[in-house]
């Protein structure tokens, strides 16, 4: 692998026209298994002008495996230096250069460097296109055996306790299948949390580095995988979330009210807000939901 990660070095690509602007290339890398890599990776590794990798160390891993010599400059784009790097390298693909970013495995700009660069490439009219790769988000949604029609992707939750559950309580009554990123020494207080916030009989999937030699696939109610998970769990982890189940009216109580409009009002909306919101919600009447309210802040009182 030749170049360095010093600084970006404007250059015209031949193939782009002189004075004609870059192209910013966003490329999957593989999640596991190297020879996943998708055959233009290679061709865009040896002819870009500017590679910009989260990991200058795992480029260079990749490249080897791959039997590939990079032509242009590489330099590092990651979370610590991605504000300050990302207008240099929006003025290499304005002065005609192509530049290839990577992250360490799956599709740049997914829980990963890239957003910042990409919306900055548009600002300017700059041409962004993808080499698409493996992704960690639909091989664990199509290896879960949970519904794959609608889906809706997560990221990684927030580490604070409190701050995690609230977000999930925000989510508990999405129809879709969720999907999450999360770290294995965090994994059984966020299966914990999703079995407060969901209901311990939830179905969901916890994908484990997958195309990895060990891969694994744990499926079951969350409280069984957050009892599994408390022994430890190592590797690349993706969990697949089964969507809330659909209630009728009748099925509400008015605790369940109280809740969303809770929910709701930790989130920021006024209290009068969540009340109508809810009240759509469920089909019920605005006066159905502000009675369980009041009727929940009297027995509070009370207590």
């Amino acid at each position: 692998m030749t170049g360095s990660a010093d600084s970006v070095v404007s250059t015209s690509s031949a193939a782009d026209g002189p004075g004609s602007a870059g192209v910013l290339v966003l490329a999957g890398t593989p999640i596991g298994d190297v020879t996943d890599a998708p055959p233009r990776l290679a061709a865009e590794l040896a002819g870009a002008d500017v590679v910009a990798a989260e990991d200058t160390r795992r480029l260079r891993r990749l490249t080897q495996a791959l039997g590939v010599q990079v032509g242009g400059r590489v330099v590092s784009y990651f979370e610590g230096n991605e504000s300050a790097r990302t207008p240099e390298l929006v003025e290499a693909l304005a002065g005609g250069a192509r530049v290839l970013l990577v992250t360490d495995a799956g599709m740049p700009s997914v829980s990963d460097p890239g957003y910042r660069l990409v919306a900055a490439a548009v600002e300017r009219d700059i041409k962004v296109t993808a080499v698409p790769g493996p992704s960690a988000v639909l091989t664990a949604l199509a290896l879960s055996g949970l519904p794959v029609d609608r889906f809706c992707f997560e990221g990684f939750l927030p580490r604070k306790a409190g701050e995690r559950l609230s977000r999930l309580r925000e989510v508990a009554d999405e129809r879709r299948t969720l999907v999450y990123f999360e770290a294995p020494h965090r994994l059984d207080d966020t299966l914990a949390a999703m079995a407060e916030a969901f209901g311990a009989g939830r179905r969901a999937a916890v994908c484990r580095e997958l195309t990895k030699t060990y891969e694994e696939v744990r499926r079951g109610p969350l409280k069984e995988l957050a009892e599994w998970a408390a022994d430890g769990v190592r590797g690349e982890i993706t969990v697949v979330v089964e969507g809330a189940p659909e209630k009728s009216p009748d099925d509400i109580g008015p605790e369940e009210l109280v809740r969303r409009v809770r929910v709701r009002e930790e989130a920021g909306e006024r209290r009068k807000e969540a009340i109508a919101a809810v009240a759509a919600e469920v089909g019920l009447p605005k006066r159905a939901v502000f009675d369980a309210v009041v009727a929940a802040k009297n027995a509070d009182r009370g207590a």
